[in-house]
């Protein structure tokens, strides 16, 4: 296993992170598409999981409508101490008009009902599942600085906040001399890589750990579907078309992953994986599972090597291109930098860029 520090907390989580989206469900449409998985089935993950050096497991209050917690708590009763357990808070757990988002009254509510699921004292990274505009920053954060002080959460993080949202929170926090977020958990992948745009850019400048969900868009990238009609019924992609990408470019993505698959006698999503573990930027990318295969499976990305053209090769065909004021700054740098300025990966301090 391999780990790597979360943002600047001191704290290595594995690069691998155990999704437990999974567990648990209720027998609906929703349910159904996403997980169910018993128990037994949960207990035979996390215990591979474990025994593969894997120290992260990642859930939310509504997973399973609160299944999702309630079984993981189950199966981490005796081993606890093994796992950095983070949980989220913000999605609606109710009928109630207060039963959602980020006010004080829920946000409290909504860890002591974790706790009681997860059957544990502590949340070790609890963490915003949305960005709340009906709820001042300054309030949600001091709430958050108020459970850390109180033993009940270790570090705290945040979830699909745009790059302006985050940078004022970790404003806030320096500012108030409040806990500020130690990580953002984003949906990042080759078929997707929107946050390079602005929210990257804000992640490295406050050294804010990135978390990576569905690193396969759902299963789009597993090699389990292209553009011939080619699908697997039991995959979530199959009942769900979450989360939202542009499939003519992904099944071009997809092609690039069955060629360097090949070469590396591995399977595309491994090599989907590679790619996004091969970042500076990114802390750990969350896997969920049905089964212990699919688990194997994953985890054996950490040992893929891509080379910098095979690296390239995914970059350039996955390439979502610099939007503005990105591609004027760094046209305008060229009599700043002598040596060329780059944005988001793209160098075009020499000439005029694409309009």
């Amino acid at each position: 296993m391999k780990y790597a520090e979360l943002g600047q907390t001191g704290v290595y989580v594995s690069r691998i992170c155990l999704g437990a989206m999974t567990f648990g469900g209720a027998d609906n449409a929703a349910g159904n598409a996403i997980g169910r998985l018993t128990r037994e089935d949960a207990d035979a993950i996390v215990g591979e999981a474990l025994d593969a050096g894997v120290n992260f497991i990642d859930t939310a209050d509504v997973y399973g409508q609160g299944g999702s917690e309630t079984i993981l708590g189950e199966v981490l009763s005796g081993r606890r101490e093994q796992v950095f357990l983070a949980t989220k808070a913000h999605s609606r757990t109710g009928n109630g008009a207060n039963e959602v988002g980020q006010s004080r009254y829920h946000l409290m509510n909504a860890l002591e009902a974790s706790l009681r699921r997860l059957k544990t004292d502590h949340i070790d990274l609890y963490q915003l599942h949305n960005f709340d505009a009906a709820t001042p920053l300054e309030s949600v954060l001091q709430t958050l600085d108020d459970m850390v002080r109180q033993g009940k959460v270790r570090y705290i993080g945040c979830s699909n906040f745009a790059g302006w949202q985050l940078a004022k929170a970790i404003g806030i926090s320096r500012e108030r001399n409040l806990e500020k977020f130690a990580s953002i958990q984003s949906f990042y992948s080759l078929a997707c890589r929107d946050i390079e745009h602005e929210l990257l850019p804000a992640i490295q400048d406050s050294t804010t750990g990135l978390l990576c969900w569905s690193p396969l868009a759902g299963g789009l990238l597993s090699g389990k579907f292209d553009r011939n009609g080619q699908a697997d019924s039991a995959a979530r992609r199959s009942k769900i078309e979450f989360p939202p990408v542009d499939k003519n470019r992904a099944w071009d993505i997809v092609d690039v992953l069955n060629t360097i698959a090949l070469s590396h006698n591995a399977t595309p999503a491994q090599i989907a994986l590679a790619w996004l573990l091969s970042s500076p930027h990114v802390t750990s990318v969350i896997a969920g599972v049905r089964n212990v295969q699919q688990l194997k499976d994953n985890l054996g990305a950490l040992s893929i090597q891509l080379s910098e053209s095979e690296k390239t090769s995914l970059a350039d065909i996955s390439s979502p291109g610099v939007r503005y004021p990105g591609w004027i700054q760094s046209y305008n740098s060229a009599s700043r930098y002598p040596e060329g300025f780059s944005f988001s990966g793209q160098n075009w301090s020499l000439g005029m860029p694409p309009v």
